[in-house]
């Protein structure tokens, strides 16, 4: 199986799931009418949905935890090397989002905005949300260097063969599945 974590993809992801959001926030911004009251129940998590980063959070780090194990093992690290193991697999634990920003309030923000402040706050919103992740990959790739720095040439040869993603830098291809698409 290839890695879960594939940052091209997932920065794709993100950027698609970005402008999706912008785009629906610009229409909600320039609606005359108020939109009928949300039905009460909540809608079903759909594929498509699920694959846009609401994924179960336990299947998620019981992924990571599995893919970490296969990985150590793998690389039959020494006592010497623990201490490293722990601070590069802290690193590429997924960050912790905090709280979603208040719909109505950002519609209320929006609505007293005109057309180009409102396309300014979005680039406002945008590069403060790239920043962030810049930030966050930058963090992981310097922690990936130094955990790489700690392996003998023979475990950096392992860990080079792994599939790029959280759990391994190394690979071949732009998603590090080795030129093929993943099935499933």
């Amino acid at each position: 199986m290839t890695s879960m974590f594939k940052p091209l993809k997932s920065v794709n992801t993100l950027l698609l799931a970005g402008i999706m959001a912008t785009a629906g926030l610009a229409a909600t911004a320039q609606t005359v009418a108020p939109a009928a009251p949300a039905a009460t129940s909540a809608p079903a998590a759909s594929p498509k949905g699920e694959r846009m980063g609401r994924h179960d959070p336990a299947k998620m780090q019981a992924r990571i935890a599995k893919h970490q194990a296969e990985l150590k093992a793998k690389l039959k690290l020494t006592p010497a090397q623990e201490g490293a193991w722990t601070t590069f697999t802290a690193s590429m634990q997924p960050p912790v989002h905090g709280a979603r920003p208040d719909r109505a309030a950002m519609k209320a923000e929006f609505d007293k905005l005109t057309t180009p402040q409102r396309i300014d706050k979005m680039r406002e919103l945008r590069a403060q949300h790239m920043a962030e992740m810049n930030a966050a990959m930058d963090k992981r790739g310097e922690a990936t260097k130094a955990f790489y720095a700690a392996l003998s040439p023979e475990q950096q040869k392992a860990f080079d063969s792994q599939p790029m993603g959280r759990g391994g830098m190394g690979g071949k291809g732009p998603h590090g599945h080795h030129g093929q698409h993943p099935k499933g």
